[in-house]
C-alpha cells in the first residue's frame, strides 16, 4: 500500500481525506503518526504558495511522498484590511484558539453582516511532492453563511463550523448529521484523484 505524509497536525484535516484515499490503496499519515513537528513560516502570497512551503519543509524531514494544503477565507461585505484570506487563525500576528476564533468572527458578523449573517467562501490550495516532482491544485467550495450566534456544538480543529451554516439546510456545520452531509456533500473526487495520481 502506498503511503503519503500529510504535513499537518490537524486531525480533522486528516480525517477529511483518510477513508477516501484508503479506498484507493493509499494510507494517509499525519505528522503525529511519525512523531514529527513542522515549524515553518507560512509567508506565501496564496494558499498554493503556503502549501508548497509546508510540503517542502516536510519533504526535508522524510523520504516519502508528502502533501500539504492551505486555505483562504473570503467574507463578502467586510473591508479589505479585515479579510482573513490566508490568515484565518492568525489575527494581528496572534494565533487564535478555537474559542477566540469563534468570538472574533462572530463579532465581525455582528459589525458587518446583514441580519446577523455574512456570505463566505473558502479557496483551497494543495501541493504534493513525490518522485514525480512538485504538483499543485486549487479549488473552492460552495458559499456558506457565517453567523453572529454560535452553536453550542464545537468541532475541535474547525471552530468556525459552530458559526457557519449551510445555506441550503440553514443548519450549523457543527450540528449537521452524516445524512445532512450526504445530502449536501460537495464532491471532492477531483481532489482525491489529484492526490491518488500524484503520490
Amino acid at each position: 500500500m502506498k503511503q503519503v505524509l500529510f504535513a499537518t497536525g490537524n486531525v480533522a484535516k486528516v480525517k477529511r481525506f483518510k477513508d477516501k484515499l484508503l479506498a484507493k490503496g493509499i494510507e494517509l499519515l499525519s505528522l503525529k503518526d511519525l512523531d514529527l513537528t513542522l515549524d515553518v513560516e507560512e509567508n506565501g502570497a496564496s494558499a498554493i504558495e503556503n502549501a508548497l512551503i509546508k510540503a517542502r519543509a516536510c519533504k526535508k524531514k522524510t523520504n516519502m511522498p508528502v502533501m500539504a494544503m492551505d486555505d483562504s477565507l473570503y467574507l463578502e461585505g467586510i473591508p479589505e484590511n479585515l479579510q482573513p484570506g490566508l490568515f484565518v487563525r492568525r489575527v494581528n500576528g496572534k494565533s487564535l484558539t478555537d474559542k477566540e476564533m469563534i468570538d472574533y468572527y462572530s463579532n465581525l458578523v455582528k459589525e458587518y453582516g446583514v441580519n446577523g449573517k455574512l456570505i463566505a467562501r473558502y479557496v483551497y490550495g494543495m501541493a504534493i511532492i513525490s518522485t514525480r516532482g512538485e504538483v499543485t491544485y486549487t479549488w473552492s467550495k460552495n458559499d456558506f453563511l457565517l453567523v453572529d450566534t454560535p452553536s453550542k456544538v464545537i468541532n475541535p480543529g474547525y471552530p468556525l463550523n459552530s458559526i457557519s451554516k449551510n445555506i441550503k439546510l440553514d443548519k450549523y456545520f457543527s450540528e449537521m448529521t452524516k445524512e445532512d452531509h450526504d445530502l449536501v456533500q460537495e464532491q471532492e473526487d477531483d481532489v482525491i484523484d489529484f492526490i491518488a495520481n500524484n503520490v
